[in-house]
């Protein structure tokens, strides 16, 4: 199933990229230059050749592990997205991380502390949908970054160069990625906790004199934790593609900015290796999705 998703999303998206108008030739050349130049550099490249032609040359490439070479750079695809991949799933993860801290948080709290707390969580979850990823980045920026001149506005510090800075880099970027999804596991976890805590067995808990804190994390929590899951990991796919508005805004070589670049240059095959590289994101959050399913509740690893 997953070799079969695989081949679908790179055939569509090499059918749509190859539909835009536009020639990488010309990008790499420039308008000014000659026919004869453009024509000779379409031959390097090989875009003179049927759209099938040039997809099933890339797709034997492909299933033997070469994501070919960039049109514009003429290094190794893979290659240069290895490098890129870090940067992105630090801010995808960061993204994910921020929203379940914060939205389980404000779940529970709002599930166990009454109505006021319950509408306020409903109010922000309604905002924080409403709230596009690269509106939020700007306003970040202009508070955080040019007005209190705490966070860098943009730019990317390796890890391995200073972790203090890497991690100073990131923060922004994270916020402005993971509000949105804080908001929803909000939502989902005061709701989930609301139908759980009005079943029989938390009364007979209670009744057994176990303490509120004890029915509410230990029990309570854990059994309102599947749907919660499917809502962090619906979050977790949707921050890839959020990733290609706030690393253009905050100026990172990630993925989500390198397919913005490579659109616009018609570099076909580095567009092809990001989207398998999301794909590939997609099928192993999915691959853990299920596997925590499992171990939150052992019923479905029987039935499974």
């Amino acid at each position: 199933m997953s070799a079969v998703l695989l081949w679908v999303v790179s055939t569509i998206t090499f059918v749509l990229q190859a539909l835009i108008p536009g020639d990488a030739a010309v990008e790499i050349l420039g308008g000014e230059a000659s026919p004869e130049a453009i024509h000779a550099l379409q031959n390097q490249l090989g875009l003179n050749k049927p759209i099938y032609s040039q997809y099933w040359d890339w797709l034997t490439k492909a299933v033997h592990g070469n994501l070919g070479t960039s049109l514009v750079t003429g290094k190794p695809v893979a290659h240069e997205l290895n490098a890129k991949l870090p940067i992105t799933l630090s801010v995808v993860i960061g993204a994910t991380v921020v929203a379940v801290l914060i939205g389980v948080s404000l779940g529970i709290l709002s599930a166990t502390r009454g109505p006021r707390v319950a509408r306020t969580v409903d109010a922000a979850s309604a905002f924080g949908l409403a709230v596009p990823h690269f509106w939020l980045a700007l306003i970040l920026v202009e508070a955080f970054a040019v007005t209190l001149r705490v966070f860098p506005a943009t730019g990317y510090v390796p890890f391995t160069s200073s972790p203090v800075e890497w991690g100073r880099s990131l923060v922004l970027p994270v916020i402005a990625l993971g509000v949105g999804g804080a908001t929803l596991v909000a939502k989902q976890t005061r709701d989930q906790m609301m139908e759980v805590m009005s079943r029989g067995f938390i009364m007979n808990l209670r009744a057994n004199g176990l303490s509120e804190r004890s029915i509410v994390f230990r029990h309570a929590a854990r059994n309102a934790a599947i749907p919660v899951v499917t809502v962090v990991g619906l979050i977790f796919i949707g921050a890839l593609g959020g990733t290609v508005f706030v690393e253009t805004v905050f100026v990172l070589p990630g993925l989500g900015a390198a397919v913005v670049n490579a659109t616009n240059f018609h570099d076909l095959p580095v567009v092809q290796g990001i989207a398998v590289y999301f794909t590939l994101i997609v099928i192993a959050a999915n691959l853990c999705i299920d596997l925590s399913y499992g171990w939150l509740n052992p019923k479905v690893r029987k039935t499974s």
